[in-house]
C-alpha cells in the first residue's frame, strides 16, 4: 500500500503549502519573472549533426566526406523547356540556352549558394569536345529521358561559412523557382532537412496554442466549470432589465469568471511549468531538436490532466468541507499517488534516453524534467490560486456525471459476473495483436516524413519521374597521390560495373535498389581526346593526364576537386539514386555498393581507410536504422522500471504485477496494429511503446490507491472495487479523456511523424483506459477474492 497519507511529515508539509500559500505563490510568480527572458532565449537545432551522436560512424564518415571533397549540398531546380534542343539536333536552341542561362544566372546570385560550381544544361553543351557524349554523361542529372526536361544544379555554402542562413538561402531559391515561367521544382536533400525542420518548428508553436485551446475546452466541460444552475437566474435577470443593462452585465462577468475559474487555474500551470522548463534547458546548454519540437504541448496535455485530477478530487471534497479543509483533505488523500503518477510518466520519457538517435534522446531528457517541474507548479500554485477569494459552493452531482456512474457501476457487475469471458477475449485479442510485431518494418523514406500535398513531395515525384534519382551520394575509396592510367582503368571498370548491377530501369516500379547515375572522374576525360590541337606543325599533340584533367575543369569547375583529393589520397564516385523506394532497398543498395567497392580498393593501400558510402543520403536511410532496436530496448526498460517503481510504491509485488498487465494490452495492441495495417516505424512512433506506458499507468496507480483506501474503511473487495469504479472511475474517464484530445491535437502536424505519433498514443491512451476499468478490477477480484474481507 502507498504511505500512510496521514503520516506526520505529510501532515506538516501539507500545513505548511497551506498557511504559507501566499508566500509560495509569490516566490512562484518571482520566479516566472526571472525566467521568462532566459526561456525567450531556447533555440532550436537545425543541422543535420544534431539527428546523431558524435561518435556515429556514418556522421563521422560524412564529416570526413565533407572535409576531403567539399560537401554534396546540393539542390536540383528542375521544370520543362518545351523547344530544348534543335530539331534532329543535338544543340539547343538559342532561346532554351539564354533562359536556362539567365535563369542560372539568377539562382547563382542567391547569398548562400556556390556560385562557381553551378551547374546547367547549357554551360556543359558549350564544351567544345564530345557533345554526344556530354549529353549522356549529364542525362539524369542536367536533362531528363523526355529530352524536355532540364535541371539546374546549385551547391550550397557550407552553412558555417555562408553569409545567410540556410532557410534563407532555400527560400529565395523557391521564389525564383515559382517565378519562373514554366514554375520549376526544387529539390535535395538538404531543403528536406529544412523542411523537416521548419515544420516542426512551426508545429511547435501552433500545436500548443491549439492544445492549450482543446484542452481547456475539455476541461471546461469535463470539470463543469459552467454552473449550470445559474444561468436561469441570468435568463431571469435579462427579463426583467431589458432597459437597464448594468445588472445584467455585471452579472454575467461574474457568471463568466465562476465558468474559466477552473480553467484559468490549469492554465497557469501549464504556462508557468513552460517558462521554467525552458529556463532550465537553457541553463543546461540544451537546445530543441526534430523530435522536442513537442515539448510545450506535452507539457500542456500533462499539466491539464494532473491538474484535472487534482481539481476533480478537491471538488468532490467540497461538497463536504469548507475550502480550506477540503484543500487539505485532497493534497493528503492524492499526494503520494499523484507524485507515483508523475514519478513514473517521468520515467516513461526517461527511457527514450536509451536511444540511439540524438534527437529522441534529448527529447527523453526534456519531457522527463518538463514532467517533474509540472508538479512543483501544481504544488505551489494551486492552494495559493484556489484559496483566493471565496469558493460558490459546489452543485450536486449532474446528469452526465450519474450517467457516467452508471455506465462504470454496470461495468463492474458485468466483470465480476464475467470473469473468464473477459479474460478468454483479452487473451485472444492480445495474441492476435501480437503477431503484428511479426509484420513490423522501419520506414527510411524520408518523403514518407511529408503531406502528399507539400512542395518537397511533388517536386521530388516531378524529379524522379522525369529525371531520375533525387538522393545524392556517393563511395570514397584509397587513391594514390599520382594518378596513372593502370588506377583510372580499374576506377572506370567499377563504375560501368555498378552501372551494369545496379543501373536504373525503365519501368519506375522496378527502380527500388537502383542507381539512376554514376559519374566517375575517367567519365570526364573520356570527354577530353587525347591528342589535341596546336597552333605549329604537326597541330596535334598527345596530351597528358594532368592536361587532360586541366581542360576538365574547363568543362564544369571544381569536376575534379569534388572527385579526386591527391593530398589526402582519396577518390570517390558521385551516385544518385532514388528517395522514393522501401527502406530494404536503399540499405541492401549501400551494403552491396560498398562491398564491391572494398573488394575492388581496399587491397590496394592496406593502410588507407577502408572504402565508405556516405552522404546525406546514406545518413537519412540510416537516421531510423536503429529504430527497431530501440522499439524493443525502450519497451522493456520501460516495462522493468514501472513494474520496480510499482511494486515500491505500493510495497506489494502482486500489485506491481497487476498494474502492469492493463499498460500491457495497449501497447501490445497499438504495436501489434501498426505491424497489421502496415504502418511502418519512424522516429515519432518508435517513442510510443514507453510513452504511453508512462502515461496509462497513471491510471493504474490511482485506482489501485482508491481501493486500498476504500479497504482500509473495512468495505467487501466487491464493495471497494464499486466504490472505486463509482468514485476514481469517473476521474480517470475525464482525464484520459483530455489526454486523448490533447494527443489528437498533433494530428494537425505538417510533420507525419507526428501525425500518427499523436493518434496512436491516443489509441493507447484509451486501450489503457478500458485496461484499468475492465482488466484491472479483474486481476483485483481474483487475486482478493470477490467475497473476501
Amino acid at each position: 500500500m502507498l504511505p500512510d497519507a496521514n503520516s506526520s511529515l505529510l501532515t506538516r508539509i501539507v500545513d505548511a503549502l497551506l498557511r504559507w500559500r501566499g508566500t509560495f505563490l509569490l516566490l512562484a510568480f518571482v520566479a516566472t519573472v526571472a525566467a521568462w527572458p532566459i526561456s525567450r532565449r531556447l533555440a532550436f537545432e537545425q543541422s543535420i549533426e544534431s539527428l546523431y551522436a558524435t561518435d556515429n560512424p556514418h556522421l563521422r564518415d560524412f564529416l570526413a566526406s565533407r572535409s576531403t571533397f567539399g560537401g554534396d549540398e546540393f539542390l536540383m531546380v528542375a521544370y520543362s523547356e518545351p523547344d530544348l534542343f534543335q530539331p534532329e539536333s543535338a544543340a539547343l536552341t538559342s532561346e532554351a540556352s539564354n533562359r536556362i542561362t539567365d535563369f542560372a544566372k539568377q539562382l547563382s546570385e542567391v547569398p548562400g549558394v556556390s556560385a562557381k560550381s553551378t551547374q546547367h544544361l547549357a554551360q556543359a553543351l558549350r564544351f567544345p569536345y564530345g557533345r554526344e557524349q556530354i549529353r549522356e554523361m549529364v542525362g539524369g542529372i542536367l536533362l531528363g529521358s523526355d529530352a524536355r526536361t532540364t535541371a539546374i544544379v546549385l551547391r550550397l555554402i557550407a552553412e558555417k561559412d555562408s553569409p545567410v542562413p540556410r532557410g534563407e538561402t532555400i527560400a529565395a531559391v523557391r521564389r525564383l523557382a515559382d517565378e519562373h515561367n514554366p514554375p520549376a521544382m526544387v529539390v535535395g536533400e538538404p531543403a528536406q532537412i529544412h523542411d523537416m525542420f521548419r515544420y516542426v518548428e512551426d508545429d511547435g508553436r501552433k500545436l500548443f496554442l491549439v492544445s492549450l485551446a482543446v484542452l481547456a475546452f475539455v476541461l471546461l466541460l469535463l470539470l463543469e466549470a459552467i454552473q449550470w444552475q445559474l444561468v436561469p437566474r441570468l435568463a431571469l435577470i435579462a427579463i426583467l432589465n431589458l432597459v437597464n443593462w448594468l445588472p445584467l452585465i455585471g452579472f454575467a462577468i461574474m457568471l463568466a469568471l465562476l465558468w474559466l475559474r477552473w480553467v484559468m487555474l490549469t492554465v497557469l500551470v501549464v504556462l508557468v511549468s513552460i517558462v521554467w522548463t525552458e529556463a532550465l534547458l537553457v541553463l543546461s546548454g540544451l537546445r530543441l531538436s526534430m523530435v522536442s519540437s513537442m515539448l510545450n504541448s506535452l507539457i500542456t496535455i500533462i499539466g491539464v490532466a494532473t491538474s484535472m485530477h487534482v481539481l476533480l478530487f478537491f471538488r468532490e471534497q467540497h461538497r463536504i468541507y469548507p475550502s480550506e479543509e477540503a484543500l487539505g483533505h485532497s493534497i493528503l488523500q492524492l499526494a503520494k499517488p499523484v507524485w507515483w503518477s508523475v514519478a513514473t510518466t517521468a520515467f516513461g520519457f526517461a527511457v527514450l534516453m536509451t536511444s540511439h538517435i540524438n534527437p529522441v534522446a534529448s527529447f527523453g531528457l526534456m519531457m522527463a524534467l518538463g514532467t517533474l517541474v509540472v508538479l512543483v507548479a501544481i504544488t505551489v500554485l494551486l492552494p495559493g490560486c484556489l484559496l483566493f477569494g471565496r469558493l460558490p459552493d459546489e452543485p450536486p452531482p449532474s446528469a452526465a456525471d450519474r450517467y457516467v456512474g452508471g455506465i462504470l457501476a454496470r461495468i463492474t457487475l458485468w466483470v465480476e459476473h464475467h470473469p473468464k469471458r473477459v479474460a478468454t477475449v483479452s487473451l485472444l485479442v492480445v495474441l492476435y495483436a501480437g503477431l503484428g510485431f511479426l509484420r513490423l518494418r522501419v520506414e527510411t523514406d524520408f518523403s514518407k516524413n511529408f503531406r502528399a500535398s507539400s512542395p518537397i513531395v511533388r517536386s521530388l515525384n516531378f524529379v524522379e519521374t522525369r529525371l531520375g534519382g533525387a538522393g545524392t551520394w556517393e563511395v570514397n575509396f584509397a587513391a594514390p597521390e599520382e594518378l596513372d592510367a593502370e588506377y583510372l582503368d580499374r576506377v572506370a571498370a567499377f563504375a560501368e560495373r555498378l552501372r551494369r548491377e545496379f543501373g536504373t530501369a525503365g519501368d519506375q516500379s522496378q527502380r527500388a535498389g537502383r542507381l539512376s547515375k554514376v559519374t566517375a572522374i575517367t567519365d570526364g576525360l573520356n570527354l577530353i581526346p587525347e591528342r589535341l590541337p596546336t597552333t605549329s606543325f604537326p597541330f596535334l599533340k598527345t596530351a597528358t593526364l594532368n592536361e587532360r584533367l586541366e581542360l576538365l575543369n574547363l568543362f564544369q569547375s571544381e569536376f575534379v576537386s569534388s572527385l579526386y583529393n591527391p593530398g589526402q589520397r582519396r577518390m570517390r564516385l558521385v551516385l544518385r539514386a532514388y528517395e522514393r523506394q522501401p527502406s530494404e532497398s536503399k540499405l541492401q543498395l549501400i551494403a552491396d555498393v560498398e562491398r564491391l567497392a572494398n573488394a575492388e580498393f581496399a587491397k590496394l593501400d592496406p593502410d588507407a581507410a577502408a572504402p565508405k558510402a556516405t552522404g546525406l543520403f546514406v545518413l537519412l536511410t540510416f537516421l531510423i536504422e536503429s529504430l527497431m532496436d530501440d522499439q524493443w530496448t525502450s519497451f522493456t526498460v520501460s516495462t522493468i522500471g514501472i513494474t520496480g517503481m510499482m511494486w515500491l510504491a505500493f510495497r506489494s509485488l502482486p500489485f506491481g504485477l497487476m498494474s502492469l498487465v492493463p499498460n500491457l494490452f495497449p501497447n501490445v495492441l497499438v504495436i501489434g496494429l501498426m505491424g497489421w495495417i502496415g504502418l511502418p516505424i519512424n522516429i515519432a512512433t518508435a517513442m510510443i511503446a514507453c510513452v504511453s506506458m508512462g502515461l496509462t499507468v497513471d491510471s493504474s496507480i490511482i485506482y489501485i490507491d482508491g481501493y486500498r483506501r476504500e479497504r482500509a474503511r473495512g468495505l467487501r473487495v466487491h464493495e471497494a472495487l464499486h466504490e472505486t469504479h463509482k468514485h476514481v472511475g469517473r476521474a480517470l474517464i475525464y482525464t484520459n479523456a483530455g489526454l486523448m484530445a490533447g494527443f489528437s491535437v498533433l494530428a494537425l502536424s505538417h510533420f507525419i511523424p507526428l501525425v500518427y505519433f499523436g493518434l496512436l498514443v491516443s489509441l493507447a491512451m484509451l486501450g489503457g483506459l478500458i485496461g484499468n476499468l475492465v482488466f484491472l478490477p479483474l486481476l483485483i477480484g481474483w487475486w482478493d477474492g470477490w467475497k473476501k474481507k
